[in-house]
């Protein structure tokens, strides 16, 4: 966050002070952090009051006061310093309702939507201070992919990145205010469930760089169709301007026909054929972490990357791609996806324990691509891992939002489960879905062999 006064703040969102004086409100100065959290804030922090599952923000304000923050920022006045803000129907702002699911009044949209002006507000001046912007966006992979450019970035000067996949309207401009003016990078994975949710993030914190990873199954019930994402998933190099540059998977056809609608340079990677940035042959160790060598047009260096799975090779060379066009050398980026390791939690964690029973934890979220990554991880670590095969256990829920392909794609993983030879398969949880990934195990037959 930029030092700014309350006064200050209030001009940028277009708020209202309360119980607070105009001449106290210029003298006070937000130099801590802007929380949601009243247990999270500290000295100098600014407050937000938004309505949540169990309680609403408003009610928590004093609290937050008490705990160091300098103001509020409300919809109504709260009993201490705040700026507050008119309350707002629901559907503005696109995707509103689906992160404030309850917000009864219009309250959190109003503070979201002022939270969305400060963020975009302090981008600017950071942007003007030399500050540079990395979006990331994909159907699958971004928060291990934000994991890996945050790690090949980090020799190269001070990195902010969202915590997990906080990848929404509140985790976005909610990571943009964690950026100071020693910030040089800021790393933003973008989310979206309805079409404009990406160019509205983007125009928050507009990125001079921006990755695309895939265009897959995630949301499909939200969008009606492959072709509507891809569309969504475009406005990201859209927003790109032509001094920047965009990092596209060549492999993915859909994101690959992105390179049309951008004015911007464009950085192809691939692991399939020679292209900008490229895989060598590729080998997993016995824990399904990828080996290969990482080519440019001009060097190339072997890279032993440190996570897990097959999958991973695609989002480290789109990590490469954005630390060689910061100036990184090809070598400094190898060494820094050597030692970057899995970060966000329930993302691909694999451990060890000392029975020898080894866990694959890939629970935070789900969709038909990431599942069967998880799964063809699973079932390389069982068979390829060791001399004799090892007994292979997945336990897998339901994968959300897919609309009428549910069934569908819930039975396309219980068939992958048997073709990939996992000794057992659970299935938790009920409705039709899950019954269909149970059905469609049994009616693939017998368990089959693995093939590599």
């Amino acid at each position: 966050m930029i030092d700014l006064t309350v006064a200050q703040i209030a001009e940028i969102v277009g708020g209202e002070l309360a119980d607070i004086t105009p001449e106290d409100a210029a003298k006070r100065h937000v130099t801590g952090t802007v929380e949601f959290d009243s247990r999270a804030v500290g000295p100098g922090g600014l407050f937000l009051a938004l309505p949540g599952a169990r309680s609403d923000g408003h009610d928590h304000a004093a609290s937050a006061v008490a705990a160091g923050a300098v103001a509020v920022l409300a919809a109504r006045a709260v009993g201490v310093p705040a700026i507050v803000v008119a309350p707002q129907p629901r559907t503005a702002g696109g995707g509103l309702a689906g992160v404030l699911e309850h917000d009864a009044d219009g309250s959190g949209a109003a503070v979201l939507a002022a939270l969305a002006r400060l963020a975009k507000a302090v981008a600017a001046e950071l942007v003007a201070g030399g500050l540079t912007i990395i979006g990331i966006t994909g159907s699958s992979g971004k928060t291990s992919t934000k994991d890996l450019v945050a790690a090949v970035l980090d020799p190269l000067g001070e990195v902010v990145a969202p915590p997990g996949s906080f990848n929404n309207e509140l985790g976005h401009p909610w990571t943009v205010l964690r950026a100071s003016p020693s910030t040089d990078y800021l790393i933003l994975e973008m989310s979206a469930r309805h079409p404009g949710n990406i160019a509205a993030l983007a125009e928050i914190a507009p990125p001079s760089i921006g990755v695309v990873l895939n265009v897959g199954t995630a949301h499909l019930g939200e969008f009606g169709s492959r072709e509507v994402i891809a569309q969504t998933k475009s406005e990201l190099p859209q927003a790109v301007p032509p001094s920047g540059v965009v990092v596209l998977n060549a492999d993915d056809p859909a994101v690959a026909a992105m390179a049309d609608v951008t004015a911007a340079r464009v950085v192809r990677v691939s692991r399939d054929h020679t292209d900008d940035v490229w895989a060598g042959p590729v080998s997993l160790d016995d824990l399904a972490r990828p080996r290969f060598t990482m080519h440019t047009c001009d060097a190339q260096a072997e890279v032993r990357l440190g996570v897990f799975g097959d999958h991973q090779v695609t989002n480290a060379l789109c990590a490469g791609a954005v630390a060689l066009h910061c100036g990184a050398g090809i070598e400094q980026v190898a060494s820094a996806l050597a030692a970057a390791g899995p970060v966000s939690r329930h993302r691909m964690q694999v451990t060890t324990r000392a029975d020898g029973v080894t866990v694959i934890d890939d629970a935070y979220n789900a969709n038909p691509d990431s599942m069967r990554a998880g799964l063809q991880a699973l079932a390389w670590i069982a068979h390829r891992g060791t001399e004799r095969p090892r007994r292979s256990w997945a336990v897998l829920g339901e994968m959300a939002e897919l609309g009428d392909d549910a069934i569908t794609e819930h039975d396309r993983i219980g068939r992958l489960a048997v073709r990939l030879d996992v000794s057992r398969l659970v299935v938790v949880g009920t409705g039709r879905s899950m019954s269909a990934m149970h059905q469609g195990a049994v009616l693939e037959g017998a368990w089959g062999s693995w093939g590599g």
